[in-house]
């Protein structure tokens, strides 16, 4: 059995070598969603099947890296032609193809700071992000959990910020199991 492809930096991959910043809650964070949500369908030719506020910011009372994540659902996130120039004219920047993962694209835009997650309609890890988002809005104990993860985790020094991320797996998994088991 092949491995999967890797991952493709379209952009240069950023060396962070620091701790990670959260900041408190916000209660603008919705509303960034909002406007960009509305710039993202206006900009696309082509309808996209979802859009979705995911990520810390999308849960109230959560600290989170001030970077509004989206999750866009297109009829098929590898065929870039689709939506990327469309989305590049609206200000995002494709940073990374994941063909080996979801076909997952990220583009990421600077003002507001966006990270643009793109996969294929019928996506696993759509749904996934989702019933994440939804545990940690309905649980405030699991809310909590993860929250003293993150800043337990966001003390260290970090050289790439994936890191990090990966570094939280292991709590994600399990409010996921519990979320699945509900």
């Amino acid at each position: 059995m092949s491995n999967p492809p890797e991952s493709v930096y379209v952009q240069p991959k950023v060396i962070h070598n620091a701790t990670i910043t959260l900041a408190d809650p916000d209660p603008a964070w919705p509303d960034l969603f909002t406007r960009e949500a509305d710039r993202i369908t206006t900009a696309l030719r082509r309808p996209a099947l979802a859009v979705e506020h995911v990520g810390s910011t999308s849960v109230p009372g959560l600290a989170a890296k001030p970077i509004i994540d989206i999750a866009l659902v297109v009829a098929d996130s590898a065929d870039e032609a689709a939506y990327v120039p469309d989305l590049e004219a609206a200000g995002y920047v494709l940073h990374v193809r994941e063909p080996g993962w979801h076909e997952h694209r990220l583009l990421k835009r600077e003002m507001p700071k966006i990270h643009l997650h793109v996969f294929t309609t019928g996506s696993s890890e759509v749904a996934r992000m989702l019933l994440f988002r939804d545990r940690l809005r309905s649980r405030p104990d699991e809310r909590e959990r993860y929250e003293s993860t993150k800043r337990e985790l966001a003390a260290k020094r970090w050289t790439h910020v994936q890191d990090y991320a990966d570094a939280k797996s292991e709590v994600v998994e399990g409010i996921l199991a519990r979320g699945a088991e509900a």
